[in-house]
């Protein structure tokens, strides 16, 4: 009998750790322990953790995100997910454009520079980074309605950091759930009551724990941005 524990042996070993090898882990040759001090800073770090993630859910069938019903039959026909709040709203990106995922970090405005969806630059990790608010552009607003739920929502809240067409943006979602696998036979249509701008920049929806999360255009969402950056 094939436990979880087998998988998840199985899955490590096709996964380059090398944090056990040149990193804090091994002998610490790895040149870039002078730019981050210690391997959980390191994008390479954060990459093969959401990688190790998603084999492990395509792999541990039932014992991961999927519900038994949606057991995959094909896994070509999957595709990966980053799942995160915004307010109220359920919102999925493709898990490839994912740099990585960290806490809050102070932002910087923007002088002379009046823009509701680009709130200014953070640093990540040395590197200044465009901060932008995706809440602004998709016309949610905020969900807390008194201070125990908002200082509830600042323990969940992260940065979100992302890559697309070597654009690297940041932005905050008040909660990340993780990566998920989706068959594309579970894609469903927009609704047509769904008329704000969300509704605007989401090509599908998927249901998931008894929430409608939308499926963002990708390339829509980006080329506004780029819009709003120039």
């Amino acid at each position: 009998m094939t436990t979880s524990l087998d998988y998840q042996t199985d899955t490590m070993a096709l996964i380059d750790d090398c944090w056990n090898r040149i990193g804090v882990r091994g002998d610490s040759s790895c040149e870039r322990l002078a730019l981050h001090i210690d391997c959980r800073n390191c994008p390479v770090h954060a990459r093969a953790a959401a990688e190790l993630l998603d084999r492990l859910q395509l792999d541990g069938g039932s014992d991961g995100w999927l519900e038994p019903a949606e057991e995959p039959q094909d896994g070509a026909d999957l595709h990966s997910l980053l799942l995160f709040r915004i307010g109220e709203e359920w919102l999925a990106l493709p898990t490839a454009l994912l740099e990585e995922i960290t806490e809050l970090r102070s932002v910087h405005r923007l002088p002379h520079r009046q823009n509701a969806v680009v709130l200014g630059i953070t640093n990540i990790r040395g590197a200044l980074v465009t901060c932008v608010s995706l809440a602004a552009m998709l016309g949610i607003g905020d969900s807390s309605s008194d201070s125990k739920a908002s200082a509830r929502q600042e323990l969940l809240r992260r940065m979100l950091i992302v890559r697309h067409n070597g654009q690297t943006t940041a932005f905050t979602a008040d909660e990340v759930h993780g990566t998920l696998r989706v068959a594309a036979s579970a894609r469903q249509p927009v609704p047509t009551t769904l008329t704000r701008a969300a509704g605007h920049f989401t090509d599908a929806v998927i249901q998931w724990n008894g929430h409608s999360v939308g499926l963002l255009d990708q390339e829509l969402l980006f080329h506004t941005l780029d819009r709003s950056l120039a």
